[in-house]
């Protein structure tokens, strides 16, 4: 993909989503277009209560690299699948990323918040492994594996290293779930030794959100499991001014990105 200023023209998949998520993407066509940005944005009309995501987005997605999209809603219960886990998994976006920080003329309850939430996107609780086992009784299962906890501990290191941050914290539960998050936390362990240069240390998710709301400038890059990390981060970014105003994307491997 050619490097950002090169001025390369390009297209980008759009969805403008459900809720405000076409407000929000209409702003950046707006700013796109007063830039005279070299984008050009392929549009789908995609929305939270279709079945399954549409296999032209998902190609226009895989052929661009890069997606902006909109929130798209999910149905509460009824077994709908959700379209964000979906293309998540599709495209194997492993790493969601959030950067929460003070925004100049926003004002909020804490000042020097800097922190990135990184998250573990594929697994988790949201495996979306559930079934009843009789009727009256639902179990939901909840899968780490140590290749993907080894794989977002590696993003997060590497991302500390590359954009000059100090320290990595894992966030988990083993406390309680010893083996589950016990791989997690053991994979970080395990990572945090290639690098050095980089502070790692580790808090409970309940602490951690303590902490969040009381001393938020004590984080620098934070790692977590699929659940935590949305809790985290949408903690994080109420700190900081909100979500709607908090950059986020959703990364993979083979360098597509997700912005929204």
């Amino acid at each position: 993909m050619p490097r950002p200023g090169d001025g390369t023209p390009r297209n980008v998949t759009l969805i403008p989503g459900d809720g405000i998520g076409p407000l929000v993407t209409g702003a950046v066509e707006q700013v796109m277009e007063a830039m005279h940005a070299p984008v050009y944005f392929e549009k789908f009309e995609v929305h939270g209560n279709m079945k399954t995501m549409p296999t032209e987005v998902i190609e226009s997605i895989k052929k661009n690299k890069v997606c902006l999209k909109g929130g798209l809603a999910t149905p509460m219960g009824g077994g709908v699948s959700s379209l964000n886990v979906q293309l998540r998994k599709e495209l194997d976006l492993y790493a969601s990323l959030v950067n929460c920080f003070n925004l100049p003329g926003l004002p909020t309850r804490h000042d020097n918040v800097d922190i990135v939430v990184i998250r573990e996107n594929t697994e988790g609780e949201y495996a979306g492994l559930e079934h009843e086992v009789v009727p009256g009784v639902v179990e939901s299962l909840k899968v780490i594996t140590k290749f993907c906890s080894e794989r977002i501990a590696k993003y997060a290191f590497e991302y500390a290293y590359l954009n000059n941050r100090k320290k990595v914290t894992a966030v988990h539960k083993a406390n309680i779930m010893k083996l589950a998050d016990g791989l997690f936390l053991e994979s970080c362990r395990e990572v945090a030794t290639k690098y050095p240069g980089i502070k790692y240390n580790e808090i409970i998710v309940d602490n951690c959100c303590m902490q969040l709301v009381s001393k938020p400038e004590q984080f620098d890059v934070m790692v977590t499991p699929n659940l935590y990390g949305n809790l985290v981060a949408n903690t994080a970014a109420g700190i900081a001014g909100g979500t709607g105003v908090m950059p986020g994307g959703c990364i993979m491997e083979a360098t597509a990105t997700i912005v929204g």
